[in-house]
């Protein structure tokens, strides 16, 4: 940017007449009846009123405004003597401004915001945010975030829980506390203050308004298991069938299997890995020999896929199977959600007698604060003989199986699993 020294009366003849240097990104024109007023014209011809002044020992430019029939000279010089005359007094346009646009700040430029910002959160993360966020608090979208109340949060608690359930109420009360979280270090005036200073989610902790949702605890009884694959294997759909047995096999989250590509399997090493996880941990499982058969078998029938699992979505993957799962219910006369096959594969391998790091690997799950997990490096094939003892459980219990085939050196009590 370069400025050109040129200090002369602005009219409008003036300013009418003006023409950039072709030379200059931008050309200037101070005005000499009121200092720090000014002319900008940039290369492309455009005109605008400005005001150059020392605001903090450093001197800073503020637009008025481009030069129109509303915006006329004796006008924007005007405005640059009101501008000018707050900075004497020792205000400043800039920060004022800037803080205004912040407390303008709507719901929806939050959550666009933090779409944007949490790159490391899932594609269906962040879709249910948005959807429960619209769906919730359409008439808050275009609010702006600061008007938004201690008391209208408890209200819409309340409304929301009345309407659609407790555990969505819930649910949209932490996405918005996350929302307002955010906003909190996002978004700061020029003397670094924040947008906001308390969290209003804060309220429902404090009057402990929050609706006491006990956690889903339903599985697959043992009991139960053969009469669902019973139901499962009068599905025609293969690729749903097999789809649930990999969940029930691995206790894998059901985007995790549904998205599963050849890439993540290696059917040489007999092992599958999942890198997008829940805790942003690696998760690779060793493939039960029933897991390798059915992989296998999967492998021929979805030549030239990329997914395990093919689906007609728009993402390439099977996607949200509810009539396929109602007709299992309906068949088997179990009722059971996707998710209850990976609680169902949790709770038999917790009831299983494996090593408890073992467990955890197979589980994937964090070892907050235990020192020694740090020590032992778990590979992969060492969690084979648990994975298998775990599927040969599970072969019983369905009736795929006679116990004889079971690997007697396993040991499993198969009537202590289940509690």
């Amino acid at each position: 940017m370069s400025r050109q020294k040129n200090v002369v009366k602005l009219t409008k003849t003036f300013v009418d007449k003006s023409t950039p240097d072709d030379k200059k990104d931008q050309t200037f024109y101070r005005d000499e009846l009121l200092k720090g007023f000014a002319l900008r014209i940039t290369s492309s011809g455009t005109k605008s009123f400005v005001i150059e002044k020392a605001i903090g020992n450093k001197v800073k430019r503020i637009t008025i405004g481009k030069y129109s029939p509303i915006l006329t000279v004796e006008i924007a010089r005007k405005k640059a003597q009101i501008l000018l005359g707050k900075i004497a007094d020792g205000k400043d346009p800039i920060a004022e401004k800037q803080s205004v646009r912040m407390h303008q700040t709507t719901l929806m430029n939050v959550l666009e915001d933090y779409m944007q910002a949490r790159k490391s959160l899932s594609p269906k993360t962040l879709y249910d945010y948005k959807k429960v966020v619209t769906n919730c608090f359409p008439d808050w979208l275009n609010k702006p975030l600061v008007s938004i109340s201690k008391d209208n949060v408890e209200k819409r608690h309340m409304k929301v829980g009345k309407e659609r359930g407790e555990t969505y109420a819930n649910f949209s009360m932490r996405v918005l506390r996350a929302l307002f979280n955010f906003a909190a270090g996002k978004y700061e005036d020029s003397e670094g203050r924040s947008l906001i200073s308390d969290n209003p989610v804060k309220r429902l902790s404090q009057t402990r308004a929050w609706y006491r949702v006990e956690r889903r605890k339903t599985y697959i009884k043992s009991h139960e298991m053969n009469a669902w694959y019973q139901g499962l294997s009068q599905i025609n759909n293969e690729i749903f069938r097999d789809y649930l047995l990999l969940i029930l096999f691995t206790g894998l989250r059901r985007q995790e299997a549904a998205s599963l590509r050849w890439d993540q399997v290696d059917l040489k090493g007999k092992t599958l890995t999942i890198n997008n996880t829940k805790n942003h941990e690696q998760h690779i499982l060793p493939l039960s020999d029933y897991l390798y058969d059915l992989l296998s078998k999967r492998k021929l029938e979805t030549f030239g896929s990329d997914f395990v699992f093919p689906g007609s979505g728009t993402n390439g993957y099977i996607h949200e199977p509810r009539k396929q799962t109602a007709k299992v219910m309906s068949h088997s006369g179990v009722n059971f959600t996707i998710h209850d096959l990976r609680r169902t594969f949790i709770t038999i391998a917790e009831g299983l007698d494996i090593p408890a790091y073992a467990l955890k690997r197979l589980l994937n799950h964090k070892m907050h604060n235990d020192v020694t997990a740090g020590y032992i490096m778990t590979d992969v094939e060492r969690l084979r003989r648990p994975m298998q003892q775990i599927t040969d459980f599970i072969l019983k219990c369905m009736g795929v199986l006679p116990s004889e085939v079971i690997n007697l050196n396993t040991k499993i009590n198969f009537n202590s699993v289940y509690k």
